[in-house]
C-alpha cells in the first residue's frame, strides 16, 4: 500500500505549501494524538524543533490538533533530533514530534515522530495514522482538552546524556575542535557539551536567523569548516546538519570523512573491544562497495537496507545489531541512542584520538573508496520515467557492463522528485559515461 503522505523520514515538503501548511499539521495533530492516546492517565507528547521561521507555524498547529483531542503537549524549542527521541523516553511521553526538514534549505519542513519507546514509527503506525488523517478523528469533550507549556532544562538534559557517551574518566583536553552548527537545532548543545568536555571550541553556524539554516554551513556544505580547520591549525572538524542527527568529520588536514568512513572506524574499534554486535554493521544500499570490502578483510559484515535511517533502526532491532548508519552522516549506536545522533557520532572519532593518540587524518581514512558517482534528476511527479522502454535498456546495459567489477542503484527519492542514479565501479571513465548515460535517458522521459 503506497502511502500520501510520509516519505522516508516522516512528511516533508515545502512550507506553506501542500503537505506542509498549518491546515495540514493542525489535522495531522488530531490524527496522531488519537492514535497515542490512552484511556487511563493523562498523556503526553514532546515537540522540539530546528531553527527554520515556519517552525512556529507548524508547532502552534500541531499543539492546537494535539491539544484538541486531549494530548498535554510539552514545548522544548529547538533541540536536536536525538534530544526528542531521547526525552520522549526520559520524560515518559507517549509520542515525541520533530519539526525539522534536516539538511534541506530554511524553505522546507518536515515533521517526524517517535514513539513511547523513542524510536521512529513503524511503515504499519504511519498507514493508520494516514488513514486518519483521510477519514477525521474525534475530538475531546469541553473538560478534557490538552495543555500546552514550554519547558526549560531539556537542552541541559541532553548536554548530559550526551556526555555518556565517553567514559567519564576521558576528557579532551588540549584539542582544538571546530565545530558547524549549520545555524541549526544544536547552535547551543554541541559546543556546549565539547566544553564541558575540556576542549579548545571554535563554533561555527552558531548565529539562526529563521532563513541561513544549512546555508553554506554544515554537513552538506563542509568546505567552510575545512577552511576554518587549517585557518585555527585545529586538530578536528565536526559539521553537524540542521537537526544534528548527521556528522560529517575534517580531519587536521582539511579532508572530509563521510559516514562510510566514520561506521568503519567505529566498527572496527567495536568489534577489537568485543562491542560489536554479532561483527555486523548496518548501512544502506548506498553505502561504498569500498566498505563492504574493508568490513569483510577484517571478519565484519555489512547488512544493507534501503535507504533512511528508519529502515537501519529496524533492522537493528529486529537482528540485534548495536551500530549502523548512512553514508550521509546518520550514525545510529543503540547503546546510547534510538536515531541518528551527529554530536555522539562525533564523540567516537574524538575518544579514538584520545585513546590512540593518533590524528585524525590517521583514523578516519580507514578504506580506499570505490569511485562512485550519484547523478540527481528531477521529475514530474505525475509521470513515471522509469518505466520507460529506453530507460529500462540503459539500464540493462549498464549493468553489463559493470558485472560483478561495480554495483548501480537507481531509485526515487523518499523526500524529494527526483530519481538518484548511482553507480560505482573501479574504472573512473567507465563509470562517468554509464551514469550520465541513463541519467540523460531518464530526463528525456
Amino acid at each position: 500500500m503506497s502511502r500520501k503522505y510520509f516519505g522516508t523520514d516522516g512528511i516533508r515538503g515545502r512550507a506553506n505549501t501542500h503537505p506542509m501548511t498549518a491546515e495540514l499539521a493542525l489535522r495531522l495533530g488530531v490524527a496522531v494524538g488519537h492514535y497515542f492516546k490512552g484511556d487511563a492517565r493523562a498523556n503526553r507528547v514532546v515537540i522540539g524543533k530546528d531553527t527554520r521561521r515556519s517552525g512556529y507555524m507548524l508547532e502552534t498547529a500541531l499543539t492546537a490538533g494535539l491539544t484538541s483531542v486531549g494530548m498535554d503537549v510539552y514545548l522544548l524549542g529547538p533541540v536536536p533530533t536525538p534530544a526528542v527521541g531521547m526525552l520522549t523516553r526520559s520524560m515518559r511521553a507517549d509520542l515525541g514530534v520533530m519539526i525539522s526538514a534536516s539538511h534541506n534549505p530554511y524553505y522546507d519542513n518536515g515533521i517526524k515522530f517517535f514513539g513511547p519507546d523513542g524510536y521512529k514509527l513503524s511503515d504499519e503506525v504511519e498507514h493508520a495514522i494516514e488513514d486518519l488523517l483521510e477519514g477525521g478523528a474525534p475530538l475531546a469533550g469541553s473538560d478534557d482538552i490538552g495543555r500546552a507549556r514550554r519547558i526549560e532544562g531539556d537542552r541541559t538534559r541532553y548536554v548530559e546524556f550526551a556526555k555518556t557517551a565517553l567514559p567519564r574518566r576521558l576528557r579532551l583536553d588540549g584539542l582544538k575542535i571546530v565545530i558547524d552548527c549549520a545555524n541549526g537545532a544544536a547552535y547551543k548543545t554541541a559546543p556546549e557539551v565539547l566544553w564541558e568536555l575540556g576542549a579548545e571550541v571554535v563554533a561555527m553556524g552558531v548565529s539562526p536567523n529563521g532563513f541561513n539554516i544549512n546555508d553554506g554551513c554544515g554537513s552538506t556544505a563542509p568546505e567552510a569548516a575545512a577552511a576554518r580547520v587549517l585557518a585555527e591549525g585545529a586538530d578536528l572538524g565536526i559539521c553537524l546538519d540542521g537537526d544534528a542527527d548527521r556528522v560529517i568529520i575534517i580531519d587536521e588536514t582539511g579532508a572530509v570523512a563521510d559516514g562510510d568512513q566514520l561506521m568503519g572506524l567505529i566498527a572496527t574499534r567495536w568489534a577489537e573491544a568485543g562491542l560489536l554486535a554479532r561483527n555486523t554493521l548496518v548501512a544502506t544500499v548506498m553505502s561504498n562497495l569500498g566498505l563492504e570490502r574493508h568490513l569483510a578483510d577484517n571478519g565484519l559484515t555489512l547488512l544493507r537496507t534501503p535507504v533512511g535511517d528508519r529502515y537501519v533502526v529496524e533492522e537493528m532491532r529486529a537482528g540485534g545489531y548495536n551500530l549502523g548508519g548512512e553514508q550521509s552522516g546518520h550514525i545510529v549506536m543503540s547503546d546510547f541512542v534510538t536515531t541518528g545522533d551527529g554530536l555522539i557520532g562525533g564523540l567516537q572519532v574524538l575518544r579514538a584520538m584520545v585513546e590512540t593518540g593518533q590524528k585524525a587524518s590517521a583514523l578516519t581514512r580507514v578504506f580506499t573508496p570505490v569511485p562512485q558517482l550519484l547523478q540527481n534528476v528531477r521529475f514530474d511527479a505525475a509521470r513515471v520515467p522509469l518505466d520507460a522502454p529506453r530507460v529500462q535498456k540503459a539500464i540493462t546495459d549498464a549493468k553489463a557492463k559493470f558485472g560483478t567489477e561495480g554495483r548501480l542503484l537507481i531509485r526515487k527519492s523518499g523526500t524529494e522528485p527526483l530519481i538518484r542514479v548511482m553507480g560505482e565501479h573501479a574504472d573512473a571513465t567507465l563509470l562517468e559515461t554509464t551514469v550520465n548515460a541513463i541519467a540523460a535517458e531518464i530526463a528525456k522521459a
